[in-house]
């Protein structure tokens, strides 16, 4: 009975103040159990941008798990990033940078892919991917199993490859056996849905675009992602949809909508 609305790459700092309203008009009308932020919530970890993402995420009346990006870390305050990374993403979304969401029929599972060290590469240690795999067996056979991270988890693209999480490979094999469903990310303001091959059980990666950033790429608007699971879909199958930014109408629309069959033992 789990609606969940996965935004990404919202970098308040270039946020549209339309496309801000239409997707707090479209919150209250999907009403979400839940929402993810996946990273890079600020353009440039500034205070101000946080405060502004903060009452942003306060509109839309839902839980959140929130993880940061490569943004949320301030890149030109040399200080504050060596010494105190993640202070201000703290300071708006709480000290636990990698949050667990649980509900009747809903497990999440955000995974910090950042490294203070990296300017925009993200990576998932071996400790991360046993930290989580554990987790998810302990998940029941009602819910929803979702891991969070920022850097996309497969690519669909040559071009997109050096973006790719570090440890990826790994960490999806170790997920999928322990029993996810989807991986959620962003980083790369490019939505699609990929299922990679050679896993031992079904597992999604769901990208989302950029929510509300004037940071577009290519033809892609601006977008979020919408799943159902439980009572809001058929049984046993999870709805995935894209949501895309319609500036004539000032709204967002549905575009499009993948039916999936999580596995269950």
């Amino acid at each position: 009975m789990s609606v969940v609305l996965h935004l990404s790459d919202t970098h308040f700092g270039t946020e549209q103040a339309p496309v801000v309203e239409a997707l707090v008009a479209l919150a209250r009308q999907l009403q979400p159990d839940l929402l993810v932020l996946s990273g890079d919530i600020t353009q440039r970890a500034r205070p101000e941008q946080f405060q502004a993402a903060r009452a942003f995420v306060d509109r839309l009346q839902a839980p959140v798990l929130a993880i940061a990006g490569n943004h949320d870390i301030a890149l030109y305050d040399l200080w504050a990033r060596i010494r105190r990374p993640y202070a201000r993403h703290a300071a708006a979304f709480g000290s636990d940078l990698e949050p667990v969401f649980r509900g009747n029929d809903l497990l999440v599972v955000g995974v910090n892919t950042t490294r203070a060290w990296r300017h925009k590469h993200g990576q998932v240690s071996r400790t991360q991917v046993e930290r989580v795999a554990r987790l998810l067996a302990r998940a029941e056979p009602a819910q929803l199993r979702l891991v969070v991270v920022h850097q996309p988890a497969a690519v669909t693209r040559p071009e997109d490859r050096a973006n790719r999480l570090r440890g990826s490979g790994h960490a999806l094999a170790r997920w999928s056996q322990a029993g996810a469903d989807m991986v959620l990310g962003g980083h790369i303001h490019l939505p699609y849905v990929a299922s990679p091959p050679g896993l031992p059980r079904p597992l999604w990666v769901v990208q989302a675009g950029t929510a509300v950033s004037d940071r577009l790429r290519e033809a892609a608007p601006n977008s979020v992602n919408v799943l159902r699971w439980g009572r809001h879909a058929a049984a046993g199958r999870c709805s995935i949809e894209r949501w895309d930014y319609f500036s004539a109408a000032g709204a967002f629309a549905r575009t499009a909508v993948l039916d999936v069959t999580p596995a269950r033992d």
